[in-house]
């Protein structure tokens, strides 16, 4: 019988042999001995019956447990290849095998046949976990938003909104009124209805689309009038993976350039733009283009304020979830009254630093130097302190002029005067000769104002006292003490120890302790500083406008409240 042997399908294994008197080793040192062996053993006739019952199973696909049977023990009926006693006896097999010699044994090996089969290894298929553009939705979520597409997309001819015909004819063409896109943004979407003119420049792929005020106009032929917009919108909306993204990564992709990683202030202008053509509460500042400029722009500066924390102009979807800003959005999407969204939007906190810029811009060039800023709130702040600010320590001017704040600049510094959330120094350590620094022109403007002066010992042991800092000054002249930024972060009276240093009158305030101010802050504890300071300045500046009116003879503007009250 012959037989052909394929070196890379089996291989001889010489513990299959099976042979008393031979050791495997013996065989392994010596091939040659190993392959007579094996030519000998195919020769026998029960080796040949073996082997064609085997290849008539695999030819038939039936089970092999006929041929399992077969008497294995042909392999000992090979003749003693040595005499007797003229080796030394094999120690006993056990039955576990050795760690050495121990092999896993499949396929024809329980047959004592010598060919050792090499299986190839199993592929386990691992479901996808990653998916670079989002996770694929469901297919009931998928079906879910298609019929809620369908329903808005197919109207009349194709197109049709909260029951209003939303075409004309317009010569040849289909002329199409979107009124603001807003159901499609906020039924479907689930987004705040100012994102209407961003997400449809998504969607308009071949900017067949013009955004204009209240109105988005799509210029179509007659039969794809409704087809062409529904099917960018699927390939867009679910073709994209937005419905399985959550609402801060839906907000950042539709807002970010295509080949960016972040946001950029410009980003946000189309929003703003949006909001202030569609809020009823900002409806009377569209007889004034400039204000609207000026409360985007207060609102843009104020986001990055808030949530880009790097401070580099780029804000990442990281910092965008971590902060509140989208809550903030949805609110002022609900909310008619725009002054009762504090966060961001309020038009009377824009109001407030706008006329806190121009009062001190004597020029009017929309650049303020330090002679302007010193006059602050009265002259509150220290010379030591607007020293400090000019230059360009704590945070580098956006203004390209030398020695110059501008308007982003002065946003930056009033929430920062008006909402201390920061330390003065750039390693991250207040340590008491900093502090002193500061301290001495109060303490001397104090002097000039016929106030007590207080010591700048008795000061620090209030500081100390307030903040609690994890080093505290000790009894040896070399441990002095030091507060760190995340002393005071963590301490909610922070925002006082730079009143201390550097603002005169907030510091006399809180020295005296004014009770009815303590009175508000308890009955309203979710108000910030910033809210407090921006709705009196606004009732202050609201009622000087009134009488500066009042005195130029304006009949219409005088109110009995201003006459005498006798």
């Amino acid at each position: 019988m012959e037989m052909e042997m394929v070196g890379d399908v089996a291989s001889l294994d010489p513990d299959l042999l099976q042979l008393p008197e031979l050791s495997p080793l013996a065989l392994k040192s010596n091939p040659f001995l190993a392959e007579q062996l094996f030519s000998l053993w195919l020769s026998l006739p029960e080796t040949g019956r073996l082997v064609k019952n085997l290849l008539a199973d695999v030819k038939t696909g039936t089970s092999t447990g006929n041929s399992m049977s077969i008497n294995v023990s042909t392999t000992n009926s090979l003749p003693s290849m040595f005499p007797a006693a003229s080796t030394p006896p094999l120690s006993p097999r056990s039955t576990s095998g050795s760690p050495r010699t121990v092999k896993q044994r499949s396929g024809l090996s329980s047959l004592g046949s010598p060919l050792k089969i090499v299986s190839e290894p199993v592929r386990e298929v691992i479901p996808q976990f990653y998916f670079k553009n989002g996770r694929p939705p469901p297919n009931e979520l998928k079906e879910q938003c298609l019929f809620a597409i369908d329903k808005h997309f197919y109207g009349h001819l194709g197109l049709q909104i909260h029951g209003e015909e939303t075409f004309m004819v317009f010569s040849q063409n289909w002329l199409l009124y979107f009124p603001e896109f807003k159901a499609v943004t906020k039924e479907i979407c689930k987004l705040p209805s100012f994102f209407s003119t961003a997400l449809f420049r998504k969607i308009d792929i071949n900017n067949r689309g013009i955004v204009t005020g209240k109105y988005i106009i799509i210029w179509y032929e007659l039969m794809y009038a409704g087809m062409n917009l529904r099917d960018q919108f699927v390939n867009y909306w679910i073709g994209g993976n937005m419905l399985t993204v959550d609402l801060a990564t839906q907000i950042y992709t539709i807002l970010k350039q295509p080949d960016c990683r972040y946001l950029t202030q410009d980003d946000f202008r189309p929003l703003l733009h949006e909001l202030l053509a569609s809020h009823p509460g900002l409806e009377f500042l569209q007889s004034t283009p400039e204000f609207q400029e000026r409360y985007a722009e207060t609102v843009i500066y104020r986001i990055f304020y808030y949530i880009n924390r790097s401070e580099t102009g780029r804000l990442t979807l990281r910092e965008l979830k971590r902060g509140n800003l989208i809550a903030a959005m949805q609110h002022v999407d609900e909310e008619e009254d725009i002054n009762k969204v504090l966060r961001y939007f309020s038009y009377e906190h824009f109001y407030v630093i706008y006329c806190k810029f121009w009062e001190l811009d004597t020029d009017h060039d929309f650049l303020i130097d330090k002679e302007n800023l010193i006059r602050y709130g009265n002259h509150a702040l220290t010379y030591r302190i607007v020293d400090r600010i000019f230059s360009q320590v704590p945070r580098k001017f956006r203004s390209r002029v030398e020695g110059k704040m501008g308007y982003e600049d002065f946003v930056y510094f009033i929430l920062s005067e008006e909402d201390k959330s920061s330390e003065p120094d750039g390693n991250g350590v207040l340590t008491p000769n900093e502090m002193q620094f500061f301290y001495e022109e109060q303490l001397h403007r104090m002097e000039c104002m016929t106030q007590e002066p207080v010591l700048f010992e008795d000061i620090l042991c209030q500081i100390f006292d307030m903040i609690g800092p994890e080093v505290t000054p000790g009894f040896s002249t070399d441990n002095e003490g030091y507060i760190t930024l995340r002393d005071l972060k963590g301490c909610k009276l922070s925002g006082n120890v730079f009143n201390i240093l550097f603002n005169l009158n907030k510091f006399i305030a809180f020295e005296s302790r004014d009770p009815f101010l303590i009175r508000q802050e308890r009955e309203n504890p979710t108000l910030t500083e910033w809210d407090r300071f921006a709705h009196r300045e606004y009732i202050r500046l609201s009622m000087e406008e009134d009488v500066e009116d009042a005195s130029n003879g304006s009949g219409d503007i005088w109110d009995e409240s201003f006459e005498a009250p006798f």
